[in-house]
C-alpha cells in the first residue's frame, strides 16, 4: 500500500441527489470529481436499475448535476452544452437550459430554456412546472444591451440590503428567490411571489395542485425570522398561513390535503441555533400543534467532512412519514415520523447519511462509513448494502489511519468526545509532531468518517487530534449553546483535551504541536495564539478576528453576531471586543499562516507548517 497523497483528493468521487423513478424500479444520482486542469468539478448522472442491481452511467459531458424524473422513463436535468450558451452566460446573460434524456438510451435533447436562474424545479400536470428562480428587479436585461454596456453593467454592484454578499453566489443585494409557474406548451412564465418575498423549501401536495414553501418578505434588511405560505397552483394565489415574525421555519411537507408537518422554533431560549421541533398545522384552523414538545435533537446533517460536493436534502414524505436527517453524538442517522409524532430511527449505523431517498419498501443513501468514502447504498432487511464502488480503492490502495477515541473531563460531570490519529508509519520508541485541528460552526461536529486533510497529515508523519468541545451539535441545545461566551468555555474544553492527548500518547513531542481550524476553527484559532504559546505553528482559515467588523459584512446575517455574542457596537461595544482575537494580537509569538478568500472552501489548509515537519 501506498501513502494517500494530496492530490489524491482530486480522483476521490462525490455522490449526491438519490431519486426514486416514479415506480420506483430506478434512481438516479449525480457523481462528481474534480477537474485540477479546468478548476471546477466534472459531474454526470448514473442510474441503478434496482431490479437488475445495476449501475450505469447516463451523460457524459461532465456539466450535468440537477435532474427531476419526468416519468419512469425520462430525465430533466438543467446544463449548459453548447459554446454560444458558455459564451453568454460568461458576459453575465442570466438563463437556464433544459435537457431530456431517456433512460433507454439515445442523445438528451434540449426541452427548454428558461430567461433566469432556476434554482429548482418541479413538474406538475399537463406540461407545466413550478420554479424557483433568482430574481433581482434592478439588474438590467442584458439581451437588450450592446457589449460596451454589458460590460459597464458588470464593473459596478449597487449594495442597498443586508446581506449583500452570499458566499458562492455573489453580491445578492436586492435579489430574491421567486416562484413561477412555467408552460412547456406555450413558454408562458408566470411570477407567482411578490418580488420582495424570499422563498425557500418549496413541496408539492400529493395532486401537484398546491405548494407550500417557507417565505420572509423584507427590504433592506433580511429577517431570520419567517413564515410558511401556501400557494394554490390552479388559481395562481399565494397566501400566508403562519404569523410572521413570531418562527423561523426549516421545511414543511403536506401530511395531508389540509394538514402539514413542519419543524421550527421562535428561538427566543437557545437563539439562532436552537434546535427546531416538529409541528402539525391545520390550513383551514389555522392552528399549529406540537408534535415533539421533548425534542432535542438536531435536524440535519452535520458531521464534518471535506470529501462531498453537491446537495444534500433533509428530508422526504413517503407513506405517511416524513424522513428526516438527525446529528446525534457524532453521527448523521436517518428518522421517520408519523403525524401522531412519533419518531424512529431507520438507519442505525455510525458515521453520515449524506443524501437519500425512499419509495415504498425501498430506501436508498449515500453515506460515508468509517474511513470508507461515499458510496450508495440500500436498507435491506434493517441492514444497509453497499451497491457501488466508486471510491473503494482507497481503503484498499493507500495507507490510513484508524480514528482512537479519547473523551476527557472538562468540566464536573462534562465529558467531551475526540479522536487521535497516530501517524500511518508509527514506530514505537519515535518521537512525532501533531496537530489539533477544530472543526467549523461551531454548531457542527467531528466524528469517524473520513477526512482527507487529515489523514493526509497522518500519512505525512503527524499525531492529528479533534474533539467536539462545548457549542458542537449533536448533545442537545444545552450543550451547544455557547452564546456570549466565545473563547471561554470553549477554549478550556479544547485545552484540557489537549492535555489529554499529550498524557495518552507520550510519543506527541509537546514542542512540535500545531493548532489549525476553518471558520469557527480559525476564530478558535485566532483565539488560541492570542491566549497561549503552547503550540509551534497555527494555520488560521476562513477566520472570523473582529466581532466589530465580521458583524455587518458577514453573509450569514447581520443578527449572527448580537445573537452569540450577545451584544452590538452601540449596545455593548466593550463585550464585542472581548471576544474578539484581534483585542489580544499583542500576545501572539506562535508564527501563524493566515488563509482567507472571497469563497469558503470545504477542504481548507491541506499542508502543515513546515516548522512543524517531522
Amino acid at each position: 500500500m501506498e501513502n494517500l497523497r494530496l492530490d489524491d483528493l482530486a480522483n476521490f468521487k462525490f455522490l449526491s441527489g438519490i431519486k426514486h423513478s416514479p415506480n420506483g424500479l430506478r434512481a438516479c444520482f449525480a457523481v462528481h470529481q474534480a477537474d485540477l486542469e479546468n478548476n471546477e468539478y466534472r459531474s454526470h448522472l448514473w442510474l441503478y436499475d434496482l431490479e437488475r442491481q445495476e449501475c450505469f452511467q447516463l451523460t457524459g459531458l461532465g456539466k450535468e448535476r440537477a435532474f427531476i424524473w419526468l416519468n419512469d422513463e425520462e430525465i430533466l436535468f438543467a446544463s449548459l452544452r453548447s459554446a454560444q450558451d458558455l459564451e453568454r452566460q460568461n458576459k453575465g446573460e442570466e438563463f437556464t437550459v433544459f435537457y431530456k434524456i431517456r433512460i433507454t438510451g439515445g442523445e438528451a435533447v434540449e426541452a427548454f430554456r428558461i430567461p433566469q436562474q432556476v434554482l429548482d424545479i418541479k413538474p406538475l400536470p399537463r406540461g407545466r412546472f413550478l420554479l424557483t428562480c433568482l430574481f433581482n428587479p434592478r439588474r438590467a436585461d442584458l439581451d437588450t444591451l450592446d457589449d460596451k454596456e454589458r460590460s459597464e453593467e458588470k464593473n459596478y454592484e449597487v449594495l442597498e440590503e443586508i446581506p449583500y454578499w452570499s458566499n458562492g453566489e455573489g453580491f445578492v443585494s436586492g435579489c430574491r428567490t421567486r416562484l413561477y409557474l412555467f408552460d412547456e406548451h406555450t413558454g408562458a412564465l408566470e411570477p407567482l411571489s411578490g418580488e420582495l418575498l424570499q422563498v425557500s423549501g418549496c413541496e408539492l401536495n400529493s395532486t401537484r395542485d398546491k405548494a407550500v414553501f417557507v417565505g420572509a418578505e423584507y427590504q433592506g434588511k433580511a429577517q431570520f425570522t419567517n413564515a410558511l405560505y401556501l400557494a394554490d397552483l390552479e388559481q395562481r394565489e399565494v397566501r400566508q398561513i403562519t404569523a410572521a415574525h413570531e418562527f423561523t421555519y426549516h421545511e414543511a411537507h403536506f401530511y395531508s390535503d389540509n394538514e402539514l408537518i413542519c419543524w421550527g422554533s421562535d428561538c427566543r431560549r437557545y437563539g439562532l441555533n436552537e434546535n427546531p421541533r416538529f409541528y402539525l398545522i391545520n390550513i383551514t384552523a389555522g392552528t399549529k400543534t406540537p408534535l415533539t414538545p421533548d425534542f432535542d435533537a438536531s435536524i440535519g446533517n452535520s458531521v464534518n467532512s471535506d470529501c462531498r460536493f453537491g446537495p444534500r436534502n433533509a428530508s422526504q414524505l413517503d407513506g405517511g412519514c416524513i424522513y428526516f436527517t438527525t446529528t446525534e453524538g457524532h453521527s448523521a442517522y436517518l428518522n421517520r415520523i408519523d403525524g401522531a409524532g412519533r419518531i424512529e430511527r431507520v438507519l442505525t449505523t455510525e458515521g453520515s447519511v449524506d443524501c437519500f431517498s425512499v419509495k415504498g419498501e425501498s430506501i436508498l443513501f449515500v453515506a460515508l462509513r468509517g474511513l470508507q468514502l461515499q458510496e450508495l447504498y440500500s436498507l435491506e432487511n434493517g441492514a444497509a448494502r453497499q451497491l457501488t464502488s466508486f471510491n473503494t480503492w482507497v481503503s484498499r490502495e493507500r495507507k490510513l489511519a484508524e480514528p482512537e477515541a479519547l473523551s476527557c473531563e472538562t468540566a464536573p460531570g462534562l465529558s467531551i468526545e475526540g479522536w487521535v490519529l497516530k501517524p500511518v508509519d508509527y514506530v514505537e520508541g519515535q518521537r512525532y509532531p501533531a496537530i489539533l485541528n477544530i472543526h467549523g460552526g461551531p454548531k457542527t461536529v467531528y466524528g469517524t468518517v473520513f477526512v482527507h486533510e487529515m489523514q493526509y497529515w497522518a500519512n505525512q508523519g503527524y499525531f492529528v487530534f479533534f474533539c467536539n468541545p462545548r457549542g458542537s451539535d449533536g448533545r442537545g441545545n444545552e450543550f451547544a449553546d455557547i452564546r456570549g461566551r466565545y473563547g471561554t468555555i470553549d477554549y478550556d474544553d479544547l485545552m484540557r483535551f489537549t492535555d489529554a492527548v499529550l498524557e495518552r500518547f507520550p510519543a506527541i513531542d509537546p514542542e512540535r504541536v500545531g493548532v489549525t481550524g476553518g471558520s469557527y476553527g480559525g476564530f478558535m484559532t485566532n483565539w488560541i495564539i492570542g491566549h497561549t504559546q503552547r503550540f509551534r505553528a497555527a494555520v488560521s482559515q476562513r477566520s472570523i478576528s473582529n466581532w466589530f467588523s465580521m458583524g455587518y459584512t458577514t453573509d450569514i446575517g447581520y443578527f449572527f453576531a448580537p445573537d452569540q455574542i450577545g451584544a452590538t457596537p452601540w449596545s455593548d461595544p466593550a463585550k464585542l471586543w472581548e471576544h474578539s482575537p484581534l483585542k489580544y494580537a499583542d500576545r501572539v509569538q506562535t508564527p501563524t499562516l493566515f488563509i482567507h478568500s472571497d469563497a469558503e472552501t470545504a477542504a481548507g489548509c491541506p499542508r502543515p507548517c513546515r516548522c512543524l515537519q517531522p
